[in-house]
């Protein structure tokens, strides 16, 4: 993380922090700022890694046979999330507030997991036999591999959100950036060796996530609470919060997602490949409110509800001053990055790429303060907030996409992600107390990362309350 936005961070956490000291009671808690800076880390350590991954197979296989293996992992992505019925969000909630309940949940992941799986497996496999264009020009072999991987998915984002709870941000960071070391580590290799496909490349995939999902399962084995009795009783309230969670969280995922599902049904894998690198390079402005939101949630769950919507208010200041920026220089830049990284046969995304930067702020609100609002018990709020950005992303991609391909398919998403930001902040305000104008970057936070960056002061030097 930037020294500038560790800056304003410690400037809202230490406030914070001295009215809720309730929050360093669990034993595993270590400092906000150690932990944000190691997920932010481990986000950026991802997101470069990926880069590398998607160069590798974007210059070897060129723009179409990107645009396949961008569209069966879409599949898995947007079926995977699906099928988890955001149980996760009740994991990490019932895992902070209610912690004798860990074991349980461990086991009920487990076993919801498996049947939620197979019930993803057997819907898409039902769509497809009906309408068989919904599968695109996928290979049905490569398509049906893709479909095994679902319960495998759904578990390990149950583990991760569970371990969370429990501030085992450690575990969850190295499972997270596993994948990507796999991924550009095997298919660098096959592509030296010239047998770099789709297919091997969507099984180097599918094996990454399933070893981080074995280390998440060892890790609650072995160092957590482990695996306890299954509870039915359990069961139905982490179904039930995850059912009034579900619809927003899948809808927020689905418009990262379901424009490359349609662009590449309907515009073709080529179109989709150009469109496909546009959307890994913007990613990076997901980043840091991603990280941010996870850190904080389980902060959020304990603290009051004044000192939450404060904490809440004064780290999104931050996160959309230094996105902000960030979105800024992406455009600028990006003419330069693609033809870098990619060759001029991705020129195309240049201009995709530069209308994704653009949807930076309703990006940042979505994710943190759609995040903090589950937190605190009102996933139907949330859900609202996102269904909008959701039902504009559904009508803009139809009406553009036909006639625009992957230009069109980035204004529907920056158009739906600045309505949702608005909406979501009207909903967080309202809802829990706070003010629109103190979601508003002020001059003293952009002071303070300027003063920050002028003086270079390390990040530890600075902030006492980093280690509790």
């Amino acid at each position: 993380m930037s020294s500038g936005a560790v800056a304003v961070f410690h400037g809202a956490h230490t406030e914070h922090m001295a009215a809720t000291s309730e929050l360093t009671d669990d034993p595993r808690r270590r400092g906000f700022l150690s932990t944000a800076a190691q997920t932010y880390g481990a986000q950026i350590g991802v997101a470069v890694v990926s880069l590398g991954n998607v160069m590798i197979v974007s210059r070897v296989l060129g723009p179409d046979g990107r645009g396949q293996f961008a569209f069966l992992t879409a599949i898995a992505f947007l079926t995977s999330s699906l099928g988890t019925a955001s149980v996760q969000e009740a994991n990490v909630n019932l895992a902070s507030s209610e912690p004798t309940l860990r074991r349980t949940l461990a086991t009920n992941s487990v076993l919801l997991a498996a049947v939620l799986g197979c019930l993803g497996i057997a819907v898409v496999t039902g769509l497809v036999l009906i309408a068989p264009g919904i599968a695109g020009e996928a290979s049905r072999l490569l398509l049906a591999l893709t479909l095994a991987s679902l319960p495998m998915l759904i578990l390990n984002t149950y583990l991760r959100f569970l371990i969370q709870g429990e501030y085992g941000f450690a575990v969850t960071n190295a499972a997270w950036f596993l994948p990507a070391v796999i991924n550009i580590s095997v298919n660098g290799l096959l592509a030296v060796g010239g047998v770099l496909t789709v297919g091997t490349a969507l099984a180097t995939w599918i094996g990454g996530q399933a070893i981080a999902t074995g280390i998440l399962a060892w890790y609650v084995a072995r160092r957590s609470t482990g695996f306890g009795r299954p509870s039915l009783a359990v069961a139905r309230r982490t179904l039930g919060f995850g059912t009034r969670s579900h619809l927003g969280r899948i809808m927020l995922l689905a418009n990262y997602r379901l424009d490359q599902w349609i662009l590449g049904a309907i515009a073709g894998a080529s179109e989709l490949g150009l469109y496909s690198v546009a959307v890994a390079l913007a990613e990076a402005l997901l980043l840091l409110p991603t990280a941010l939101s996870a850190v904080q949630r389980p902060d959020l769950v304990r603290a009051s509800s004044s000192a939450a919507v404060w904490q809440a208010s004064r780290i999104f200041r931050a996160a959309v001053l230094v996105t902000g920026v960030c979105a800024a220089v992406l455009v600028v830049a990006a003419p330069f990055v693609v033809t870098l990284l990619f060759g001029e046969e991705f020129r195309g995304a240049v201009d995709d790429l530069r209308i994704l930067a653009a949807g930076a702020f309703g990006i940042v609100a979505l994710k943190q303060l759609g995040g903090a609002l589950v937190a605190r018990q009102k996933p139907l709020l949330s859900s609202f907030a996102i269904g909008s950005a959701f039902v504009s992303t559904v009508v803009l991609d139809l009406l553009l996409i036909p006639a625009h391909g992957g230009l069109g398919a980035a204004l529907a998403s920056t158009v739906s992600y600045t309505f949702g930001g608005l909406i979501v902040v009207c909903v967080f305000t309202r809802s829990l107390g706070g003010r629109a104008t103190d979601l508003v970057p002020r001059l003293s936070d952009v002071r303070a990362v300027r003063g920050r960056l002028r003086r270079r002061e390390p990040v530890a030097a600075s902030s006492g309350i980093d280690e509790p």
